[in-house]
């Protein structure tokens, strides 16, 4: 596994790391003026998270069936 996919991995994990932090903190973000809805980080806690787990098995080594 390459120097880029495990970054481009860890990225993804924190990233969901910290919405699931803002969900259990209920964190308030405004954005121009708009308060974010806490439902758009449930978003940003599944969506990393299928693509980090779909870079390791795109890169992990074939295994016999």
């Amino acid at each position: 596994m390459g120097l880029a996919t495990r970054s481009t991995m860890i990225l993804l994990l924190f990233v969901a790391l910290l919405h699931l932090l803002r969900l259990t903190s209920q964190v308030e973000v405004i954005v121009g003026g708009a308060a974010v809805p806490r439902w758009i980080s449930v978003i940003g806690v599944i969506i990393p998270i299928i693509l980090a787990v779909g870079l390791w098995r795109e890169n992990s080594p074939s295994r016999p069936m």
